[in-house]
């Protein structure tokens, strides 16, 4: 039997926790189906929202929480079953009898958008995992070469899973948001991120200045996670910029939906949710070529050039002033969306594992 890690159900969202909750989901639904061998889903104590995943019969172990739990906890729980790990971390005994998903290299690549303690610990632990001969996994072609660069494994034995981005479209949109926030349609351009380094939000200056002469607004919508995060980068806040905070999935679905563009600054990415979520929101995406976002867009978005800080704007404003342009864009993103669904990651997660 595999056993799944459900530590991601005491954790904060972000795009690993996200990942790790679809990518469940999608196993519960194939589970449920009979077209995956049997599994069953192992929380901590205080473990929320597992009732979300009936056919993978969710069960508490052990007392503690945290890394605690994952390490010593959970490994103890296993008896004998073989460990699926979806989010950076699993436990250093379980050896060999698991897989992990790596999302990417960042606390290697990127240390800066880390702190020593966090970056640190990844670094030891994930080092760990693979002298322990455990199965590594990543959500994109860009991020098995960096993990190959930086852990000394093959890049042919990683697995690549993708993502998927049809989540979105889960709830209906609430476009409440907008009249919130003095947002109209196809008159602000959206960004979604934290203020991390490695998310790049001070090239956005450029794109403020080229929506500002057209009577446009940037939107930045996302919370700073200060325990994981340095807090540099981000735009000022003057009259053309909107902050939204922290936004739920029907308002960000509206926003997508509602936005003249997603503008997707990040200098390094494993793989890049954002992006798919507006491809599936019918929202076109001007991003930088780096990382894999180039990967998952494809001929799908807009690129500027990081090296010509004006780029940023052009783009932006090639959109604004194009309406031709910018339906081009939409209906290419829409056909890339094929590719990038969460039953399809599910059922590519389970090629790499024991059957």
């Amino acid at each position: 039997m595999i056993a799944i890690n459900g530590r991601f159900l005491t954790q904060g969202l972000t795009g690993v926790q996200r990942y790790a909750g679809e990518m469940v989901r999608a196993l519960d639904e194939l589970a449920r189906r009979g077209e995956a061998p049997p599994m069953r889903l192992l929380v901590p104590p205080g473990a929320q929202g597992q009732e979300a995943f009936p056919a993978l019969s969710p069960q508490t172990v052990g007392s503690a929480g945290g890394q605690r739990w994952e390490q010593l906890d959970l490994p103890r729980a296993l008896n004998g079953d073989y460990l699926l790990n979806l989010g950076n971390t699993a436990p250093l005994l379980a050896g060999s009898r698991q897989a992990v998903v790596i999302h990417d290299a960042g606390v290697f690549d990127t240390p800066e958008s880390y702190g020593w303690k966090f970056r640190t610990w990844y670094r030891g632990l994930q080092r760990g995992l693979v002298w322990r001969g455990a199965r590594i996994l990543s959500v994109s072609q860009f991020s098995a070469g960096r993990i190959s660069v930086n852990l000394g494994v093959k890049e042919e034995r990683i697995g690549v899973t993708l993502e998927g981005g049809e989540h979105i479209l889960r709830e209906p949109a609430d476009a409440s948001i907008l009249a919130r926030h003095g947002l109209e349609t196809r008159r602000y351009a959206l960004v979604v991120g934290t203020g991390a380094a490695h998310k790049n939000l001070a090239a956005l200056h450029s794109a403020i200045g080229a929506l500002a002469e057209r009577g446009l607004v940037l939107a930045v919508a996302g919370a700073k996670d200060a325990g994981v995060f340095r807090q540099e980068g981000a735009p000022a806040l003057d009259a053309h910029v909107r902050a939204l905070g922290r936004v739920s999935d029907a308002e960000l679905r509206a926003l997508y939906e509602s936005a003249l563009c997603l503008v997707f600054p990040s200098r390094y990415e494993g793989f890049g949710l954002p992006p798919v979520e507006a491809m599936w929101c019918g929202c076109p995406v001007v991003g930088n070529r780096v990382g894999a976002v180039a990967e998952v867009c494809g001929n799908a978005a807009l690129w500027f050039e990081p090296t010509r800080p004006d780029s940023l704007g052009e783009c932006v404003a090639r959109l604004a002033d194009d309406a031709a342009l910018r339906e081009m864009i939409v209906d290419a993103g829409r056909l890339r969306t094929a590719g990038f669904s969460w039953d399809a990651a599910a059922r590519r997660l389970l090629e790499f594992l024991p059957r």
